[in-house]
């Protein structure tokens, strides 16, 4: 029988084998597949199979730039160990710089990996690298960036990874300008570039969540809707327990939840979100969640952040940006953390070896 190269391709996935060895053992069962797999496995060649259910939370970020260009990967392996090996790093700067090349523009979600990987010959690649290593390796994700300038910044080793670009003129001082504000999103991870990238649904959303968590937390509420909400539940909810530490203690109203039981705190906050319809045209409310929610902001976007290197400890990412050049504007970034938003799984070694001898 006639060893294609689609029955190689198939065999090399469902085993992780190198080809040479995939086509060896394919040609000497005649080409039976369910052979092929049994006598890699019984040569210890079939090592990236075994390792298909693992989880690779490690890994590094790489970058690859041109002018004008830029793209950040993450890949993921199953220890830090390997992500120092040097084999490995060079595989994952490889991932970079096809990435780069191609057409495909990714995402912070992994859009375009599987794409990638077919039509670059990375799919092959990672499934030799997996084999020889002797861990579950993964392109997570790649993304791109472009503008009149693109900087990088590589923070940890290799477990932060940020793009940067910009409209304005190229020159020393805003290149040294972005290369401190990419060390800003690595240090503070905005989410948003200004306010105005803020759709009109996701403000509505940061409001609620300030408005339901203030209520949730009714020590943090103003004083006359605190002391209202008490007030009923001195009426309503408390045991005579709650009732006489309240007495107690409500001169010291800032220490009072360190006293009250856990009943009683819950009582509170669902008084409070009864209410919220009550509390919510409360004008003393609003200049809360107001605030709140500018404090947020503050947070979640980065010309709103205080630039961390500011002198008077004040001066914000785009007052920073202005200082230098009025018309240097951040257009795009984007910021990869190794393992982010991956479970990772806890060792007991105690009972895995355990296992292992009862076994």
């Amino acid at each position: 029988m006639a060893i294609t190269t689609a029955m190689v391709k198939e065999l090399r996935e469902k085993t992780g084998a190198g080809m040479m060895d995939c086509k060896k053992a394919l040609n000497e069962v005649a080409g039976d597949m369910k052979a092929a797999v049994e006598a890699l496995q019984k040569k210890g060649v079939a090592k990236a199979a075994k390792k298909a259910t693992r989880i690779a939370a490690e890994g590094i970020t790489r970058v690859a730039v041109t002018k004008g260009n830029a793209c950040v990967v993450e890949v993921n392996s199953e220890t830090d160990f390997v992500a120092k090996n040097e084999i490995f790093r060079d595989f994952v700067q490889e991932v970079a710089d096809k990435a780069l090349a191609s057409d495909l523009q990714g995402g912070v979600n992994g859009e375009d990996v599987d794409t990638l990987l077919e039509e670059t010959g990375l799919k092959d690649e990672l499934i030799d690298k997996t084999a020889t290593i002797g861990e579950k390796l993964s392109v997570r994700r790649f993304a791109k960036v472009n503008g009149d300038m693109v900087v990088c910044y590589i923070h940890g080793g290799g477990r932060i990874g940020v793009l940067v670009a910009a409209s304005g003129e190229r020159n020393d001082a805003n290149k040294e300008a972005l290369n401190n504000v990419a060390m800003q999103i690595a240090a503070m991870n905005p989410e948003y570039i200004s306010q105005s990238d803020l759709t009109d649904e996701e403000k509505a959303k940061q409001e609620e969540i300030v408005k339901e968590s203030a209520l949730n937390d009714p020590f943090s509420l103003p004083k006359p809707i605190l002391s209202e909400l008490i007030n009923k539940a001195l009426e309503e909810r408390w045991s005579e327990e709650d009732k006489a530490i309240y007495e107690e203690k409500k001169s010291k109203m800032n220490f009072l939840p360190n006293f009250l039981s856990d009943d009683a705190k819950n009582a509170l906050a669902e008084i409070s979100m009864n209410a919220k319809e009550k509390i919510y045209e409360n004008k003393i409310f609003s200049g809360l969640v107001n605030g709140r929610v500018n404090k947020r902001y503050k947070e979640m976007c980065l010309y709103d952040q205080v630039y961390v290197r500011a002198e008077d400890g004040k001066q914000t990412v785009s007052q920073y940006l202005a200082s230098v050049d009025e018309n240097l504007k951040v257009t795009d970034m984007v910021r990869f953390e190794v393992g982010e938003g991956i479970e990772k799984k806890e060792e007991d070694f105690a009972a895995e070896v355990a296992a292992q001898m009862n076994s």
